[in-house]
């Protein structure tokens, strides 16, 4: 049985894609994985994956609807000539212009799965630009266009059904929610060992919807109470992206000592280690956070906002908080609480273990993706 799977920038399969390849290749199905980003050296892993790498043209934020349907019918050449048994796309463009190639090269099954709904579904504090609306609603129609062809439609969490099929009266064949796409557990081992003094982390871009200016804030305001707090921040900055923390911006915060900021690590788990509580205040449309899945794995309490997606990784006063999203005294309060209260540090921090263990460990997830699939 030969399966498709596209995707965009090769790193995703190398990182999010690689045990559900192995999982594949382990029931002997040949897997095609097709990007349209990539170097070399991501094909070349991709293979010692077991896949077969294959290249394609598509450009992930342009919106010339030419060269899409120019694209998407070179696409559908490709996919014809494997003669593939399915195909499986994920990540917007791909499950749009994917599913319409696929089903032009008259593939027996399409599956795609949407990790969140992005930057165009996001609710912004000073509401949508006319340049986002537009695209939106372009979005929306490519959506209704596609959507119905597939055989199955997965989302990661429930909200994201509601806020795209029902909203926009889209009729799917058949949706499945899958949760977090899942982690290897042994990658982010278990650790009980604390720092003594209270330590936060934020894991992410460092973007406006990510929640980084709510994290610096709060950060302010802990601080002129409880001077020994900690504020660990690991993340890229995007020059391009409106609203991201600007180089000055992180310089003039790690000048003060507000916050520590290593710059690139390969060491996320360790630093993990290293914090007391992880705090993701996004309000960001994601599917479920991996940064938030990795931290709950390693045994950590966790501070986010009450939204699509980050709302899956929280039990409200159980394994973490949820915070009203663009409140920054809200996100300083709950660390206060854990500085104050240090013993449910750990208590929490147990408890984000236990439902990482249940919910987000990559062989049981793949399994239940598999089960989706009908593989």
């Amino acid at each position: 049985m030969k399966i498709v799977i596209i995707g965009t920038v090769a790193s995703s399969f190398l990182g999010f894609r690689s045990d559900f390849i192995k999982a594949l290749i382990k029931k002997k199905y040949t897997v095609y994985a097709f990007t349209s980003e990539y170097s070399q050296s991501d094909l070349k892993r991709i293979e010692e994956l077991g896949a077969i790498p294959v290249t394609y043209q598509l450009n992930r934020g342009g919106l010339n609807p030419l060269v899409d349907i120019k694209a998407t019918y070179a696409l559908s050449k490709q996919i014809k000539a494997i003669e593939s048994d399915m195909v499986f796309s994920y990540f917007s463009k791909p499950v749009i212009f994917g599913t319409i190639a696929a089903r032009l090269a008259k593939v027996p099954k399409v599956v795609g799965m949407l990790e969140g709904l992005g930057y165009t579904f996001t609710d912004q504090p000073k509401g949508l630009s006319r340049k986002t609306k537009l695209i939106k609603s372009a979005q929306v129609l490519l959506y209704k266009l596609a959507l119905p062809q597939l055989d199955k439609l997965i989302f990661l969490n429930p909200d994201d059904q509601k806020d795209l099929l029902d909203l926009y009266n889209i009729v799917v064949k058949q949706v499945e929610v899958l949760g977090g796409i899942g982690l290897n557990l042994e990658d982010y081992p278990y650790s009980d060992s604390y720092p003594t003094q209270p330590t936060f982390i934020f894991i992410a871009r460092l973007l406006a919807e990510k929640g980084i200016h709510d994290y610096i804030a709060a950060a302010k305001i802990v601080r002129n109470s409880y001077s020994d707090a900690h504020f660990i921040i690991l993340g890229t900055i995007d020059k391009k992206a409106l609203g991201a923390l600007t180089e000055t911006e992180l310089r003039e915060c790690t000048e003060a000592n507000i916050v520590e900021y290593p710059g690139h690590v390969n060491n996320v788990s360790e630093w993990i280690t290293k914090s007391s509580v992880f705090v993701l205040p996004s309000y960001y449309r994601e599917g479920v956070p991996r940064s938030t899945q990795e931290a709950m794995a390693i045994g950590r309490a966790v501070i986010t906002t009450d939204v699509p997606g980050c709302r899956e990784t929280v039990v409200d006063g159980v394994n973490g908080f949820l915070v009203e999203k663009w409140n920054p005294q809200a996100l300083a309060d709950k660390m206060i609480y854990y500085i104050e209260h240090p013993e449910q540090i750990k208590v929490m921090g147990d408890e984000s273990y236990i439902i990482a263990q249940e919910k987000f460990d990559a062989d049981k997830v793949n399994k239940r993706l598999l089960d989706i699939l009908g593989l």
